[in-house]
């Protein structure tokens, strides 16, 4: 059935809506990153800044050790999305492809995982990590990303591998393909765009992570972005705007540019061509 003129109209309405309303926070960000102090307070606020300036982006910098923070979260982020890809790729395939107990156990434990809040985890995980001593420090923190984001990135992963059909390791099997051979040269190319997806999920989640990063790290040269981002806040709660805007403005954009540049390989077909007509 076709869609009628009217209907379509408000579809996109409502798409534009949305997406408007996705937009708005970080348009506004922009702007107030780049608005002088006297616009900052005025009480009648524009969106675009009369007088832009890049006063805010220096202050942000003289105030805080912005770099080091960029390069902690950085080497955490990439850390946690390649462990955790590297570890939740067998088992994904473990689970997809063998009907056992153990792969239901291990599709329970993804479920029943997601639902623990982080304040339950972060006793016991902070305990652990005192016993191993790597409180305030990146391997312990990265230790934590990956333990989060693994049941999340074996599901995503189980999927993608249920996707690829298992007459193309059959096939691959009748011609004298042995088990590494057919892993590593039919089914893991076509695993690329999920295990691409999933390494996308797991740093920028880590990337943006606060909550752990608060707890564990205790020194300033050792905290992550979105730990030194609060610091543009003072003791009586009252946030210095412009600095803490451009900082903000600063924070987002890796994950935007990481996801542009990738975007194409998660949104293109996993099996084009891997089918034999």
């Amino acid at each position: 059935m076709r869609t009628s003129t009217p209907a379509r109209i408000g579809q996109y309405t409502a798409l534009l809506a949305y997406l408007a309303f996705l937009a708005f926070p970080f348009l506004w960000l922009i702007s107030t990153a780049f608005k002088p102090p006297r616009e900052l307070g005025s009480l009648h606020p524009t969106w675009i800044p009369e007088d832009p300036t890049l006063g805010n982006f220096r202050q942000a910098f003289d105030e805080q050790p912005l770099l080091q923070a960029a390069l902690n979260s950085l080497l955490a982020a990439l850390a946690a999305a390649v462990v955790a890809v590297l570890i939740a790729t067998p088992m994904a395939y473990v689970v997809a492809r063998r009907r056992t107990r153990l792969a239901k156990a291990v599709t329970g434990w993804v479920v029943v995982s997601q639902a623990f809040p982080f304040v339950l985890l972060i006793i016991p995980l902070f305990l652990v990590l005192k016993n191993l001593r790597l409180i305030n420090s990146l391997p312990g923190l990265v230790l934590v990303y990956v333990v989060w984001a693994l049941p999340f990135a074996l599901w995503m992963l189980a999927g993608y591998v249920r996707a690829v059909p298992p007459e193309l390791e059959e096939a691959a099997a009748v011609d004298g393909a042995g088990r590494v051979r057919t892993l590593v040269s039919v089914t893991a190319p076509l695993l690329a765009p999920g295990i691409v997806a999933t390494g996308l999920f797991a740093f920028i989640t880590a990337w943006n992570e606060f909550f752990f990063a608060l707890v564990l790290l205790k020194t300033p040269e050792k905290q992550t972005l979105p730990v030194i981002l609060t610091h543009f806040i003072g003791a009586e709660g009252v946030a210095d705007l412009g600095p803490l805007a451009a900082a903000a403005f600063l924070a987002t954009l890796p994950s935007l540019v990481v996801f542009a540049v990738i975007q194409r390989r998660i949104t293109g077909g996993m099996l084009t061509g891997a089918v034999k007509s």
